[in-house]
């Protein structure tokens, strides 16, 4: 005799069968709308603890509004407001044409074109990156995302790392400001673009010598794939503002703080030592963090120093201060920054004291 064997359930017996399946062992089964339910209960629960949360910060901030109102109003705060006020919209503009730039660079130009316009022999490569600097017409805030952009093209790190140094110091824009504040020294300009452009082509030289590619971190960037030229370059500024931004913010704030504890009397006693108006002024180049646009008139005002020391000022620096540290450790990694900053550091004061001695 043939057995006879249960017909299979389809259509809406199945999908009866699906939704009456236990989600777990014990547990019964969640239909879709139940889901829907508990989803739109847990993101209300996330808005209302976000409410929450602002309320009560803006609860805090008026019940202490007097402590935080005399607090603002010291001189120390003051200072310190000022300096960071005046540091972030000196940088601001040009770190936001280097962006575009970065922008035009990664989406527009093709990636052939660099191993066109850059010799195929990475030592002869980085002079004519440096002097590819001069193109630039901003200050070391917008050399730092075009290098990284250049990395990201292809380009060999030690002509990146030429041009990012060369930018901010030998571009038009630099030297003519730097005219207007020595009238009367016009060797300065020169001396300024000679050092500049020697240092940053012996770090360039440098990194191609001693450089490893785990200390570099490949710059990152949001990608274009499936999307129109157009959305691309947005989506790159937007990326590269926020990115490098951030960390203009956090070196404007380290440098407002240095200025403000600072004590003021300090120069005048090392100015009448050689070396140690050299130095000086070489750390204060670095605790300053004046874009170079602006940095001549404020070594010029320095009457008390020599023309080496004030020389000194000018190549240190473009080359690295707070800000640009903390926005070269934000582009390339911590560990390019922490070997890239001394060594730039020392070869800037070589540079400019050996300039100095030449033309002085």
């Amino acid at each position: 005799m043939a057995t006879t064997r249960p017909a299979p359930t389809t259509g809406a017996d199945d999908r009866c069968v699906k939704a009456g399946a236990p989600d777990g062992p014990g547990r019964p089964a969640q239909t879709a709308g139940e889901r829907a339910d508990e989803e739109r209960r847990a993101g209300g629960g996330r808005h209302g603890n976000s409410s929450l949360v602002l309320v009560t910060a803006l609860l805090l901030t008026v019940m202490v509004q007097g402590p935080i109102r005399r607090a603002l109003a010291a001189p120390v705060m003051q200072s310190w407001m000022t300096v960071f006020v005046a540091v972030v919209l000196q940088a601001l503009p040009f770190l936001v044409l280097g962006v575009l730039l970065s922008a035009a660079l990664a989406v527009f130009v093709p990636s052939s074109f660099f191993a066109r316009a850059l010799p195929s022999r990475d030592w002869l490569a980085v002079p004519v990156a440096g002097v590819a600097g001069a193109v630039l017409p901003g200050c070391e805030c917008a050399s730092v995302p075009v290098a990284g952009a250049l990395v990201r093209r292809g380009v060999t790190p030690a002509a990146a790392i030429a041009f990012l140094l060369s930018a901010p110091a030998i571009n038009p824009v630099v030297l003519t400001a730097t005219a207007v504040a020595f009238p009367g020294h016009p060797d300065m300009v020169l001396g300024r673009l000679v050092a500049s452009l020697l240092v940053a082509c012996v770090m360039g030289w440098l990194w191609q010598r001693l450089g490893r590619t785990d200390w570099l971190r490949p710059p990152v960037h949001a990608g274009g794939e499936g999307r129109s030229r157009g959305a691309a370059f947005w989506d790159s500024v937007r990326h590269d503002v926020m990115h490098a931004g951030g960390f203009l913010v956090l070196g404007a704030m380290a440098a407002a703080t240095l200025k403000a504890v600072a004590p003021a009397d300090w120069l005048r006693t090392a100015a009448g030592n050689p070396f140690a108006a050299v130095g000086a002024l070489a750390v204060l180049a670095v605790l300053l963090s004046i874009c170079s646009e602006a940095d001549a008139f404020v070594a010029a005002s320095l009457t008390q120093f020599s023309l080496t020391a004030k020389l000194v000022f000018l190549v240190v620096g473009p080359m690295i201060d707070l800000k640009l540290f903390a926005m070269q450790a934000g582009t390339f990694g911590r560990g390019f920054a922490f070997r890239f900053a001394p060594v730039t550091f020392m070869l800037a004061i070589a540079g400019a004291v050996l300039t100095g001695a030449v033309l002085w």
